[in-house]
């Protein structure tokens, strides 16, 4: 994954977190000023309605105005303008609350006149099994008010709590919502983790390729004097050792040469240089020394292609990698005798090219990972045949860049086909003279 891509990642996922952070913290104000509001006026409500039930029992009439006064969030001055018992508060002021179903508690206290201070009638539970020590104590002393002469303080404790309480799923969700939060910051370091690691791995390995170059290329002049050496060449044994190095080198550097070309396709360093090429010229070598292979190991290799040009628009050494890997994917997991075809057919401007074979075939399970890098159909404690598992995955990807499509066929037991669907290109037009 590319250094931008990472950085487009990591911003989008924190504007993202921002977003969804700040419309969570709206949300939740907006909730909790809402259930304010309706706390205060449901007080105000069930305090009006106490003050005029007292006023009426007393044949008094209320005041004007300024009946209820909420001297602070949850602190509320009721002017009676009448004597009040004490008694008959409580009562009615549960009365009222449960009427509202505002399920609070609340404690109130008298203007006594005498003394000229509140006197604290009790704190009321709303909750009628909680027992007085369930609760933590309030300092029992209410604030009064210089103005009003008969009037009573009612104070709600545990205002914050109910308001909490009432705000039970939007809390829910936060807290889901700050989880999900934090597994996506995990998430992210991890992934930044593991890209750190692999850049790692990948530098790694891109100088080990490197670093092998020097001395394969010393194997390889060795190699090639020993065999033109008269004394080597005259020796059965030695001839046969020099062939045998020279065999290895060329299987070694083969390998190389392919981690060295996925290599620079994931860092996007390679180019594609598309030119006009006959595959009726370009595949026949091919073919010819993959029959070579395959009549070692008392195979065969078949055939078909359309007895016409066939042009396309592509880059001539990476076609020419992919055919091979198709074709040394054919001998190499087509069993002991392997039976090759390579069938071309042309049809609606597009080559239809299929390389077959006939051995164990792949279980419906690992065809969809066959193109992954690295990946290696299971086969058990059995490794009868080499490789890294980059052959596929660089085959497609050249066909990703080509914008070609390659799909697998394969049953167990009978065998495998690789289909390639190649554009092909018109011929040029002729310029009049």
């Amino acid at each position: 994954m590319q250094t931008q891509v990472i950085r487009r990642v990591i911003v989008l996922g924190v504007v993202a977190i921002a977003g969804i952070i700040g419309m969570q913290t709206y949300w939740v104000a907006t909730t909790w000023n809402l259930n304010d509001t309706e706390f205060s006026q449901k007080a105000q409500l069930a305090l009006y309605g106490v003050a005029r039930q007292l006023a009426a029992e007393n044949n008094a009439a209320l005041p004007k105005r300024d009946i209820v006064r909420q001297r602070s969030s949850n602190y509320f001055i009721v002017n009676t303008e009448s004597e009040i018992n004490a008694q008959r508060l409580e009562y009615l002021m549960q009365q009222e609350l449960q009427r509202l179903n505002l399920d609070i508690d609340f404690e109130y206290a008298i203007f006594n006149c005498a003394t000229n201070e509140m006197a604290y009638g009790g704190y009321c539970y709303a909750d009628v099994d909680l027992q007085p020590g369930s609760l933590p104590t309030t300092d029992r002393t209410l604030p009064p008010d210089d103005d009003l002469l008969y009037y009573f303080g009612i104070k709600f404790p545990t205002r914050i709590g109910y308001i909490w309480q009432k705000m039970q799923l939007v809390v829910f969700l936060s807290v889901i919502l700050i989880l999900t939060v934090a597994f996506f910051a995990y998430s992210l370091v991890i992934i930044l983790r593991q890209r750190r690691l692999a850049h790692m791995q990948k530098e790694f390995i891109d100088n080990m390729t490197h670093e092998f170059k020097t001395p394969l290329s010393t194997i390889r002049v060795a190699a090639t004097v020993l065999s033109r050496d008269e004394k080597v060449a005259g020796d059965p044994r030695l001839s046969r050792y020099a062939h045998l190095i020279y065999s290895q080198y060329e299987r070694l550097n083969g390998q190389i040469e392919k981690v060295l070309q996925i290599a620079n396709t994931e860092k996007g360093n390679f180019e594609i240089k598309r030119e006009r090429v006959d595959l009726q010229t370009l595949l026949p070598p091919l073919l010819e020394s993959a029959s070579a292979r395959v009549e070692e190991r008392e195979g065969k290799l078949t055939w078909q292609l359309p007895q016409r040009p066939l042009h396309l628009l592509a880059d001539p050494l990476h076609l020419t990698n992919i055919l091979y890997n198709l074709l040394d994917n054919a001998i190499k997991y087509g069993g002991a005798a392997p039976r090759v075809a390579v069938v071309g057919r042309v049809a609606n401007a597009y080559l239809h090219l299929a390389i077959s074979d006939r051995g164990p075939g792949i279980a419906p399970e690992y065809q969809p990972k066959l193109f992954d890098k690295f990946y290696r159909v299971p086969t058990g404690d059995v490794h009868d045949v080499k490789g890294f598992g980059l052959g596929l995955y660089y085959v497609r990807q050249i066909c990703r860049a080509h914008h070609w499509d390659i799909r697998v066929e394969s049953k167990p037991g009978r065998g495998t086909t690789l289909h390639l669907r190649l554009p092909l290109s018109p011929a040029p037009e002729a310029v009049p003279a």
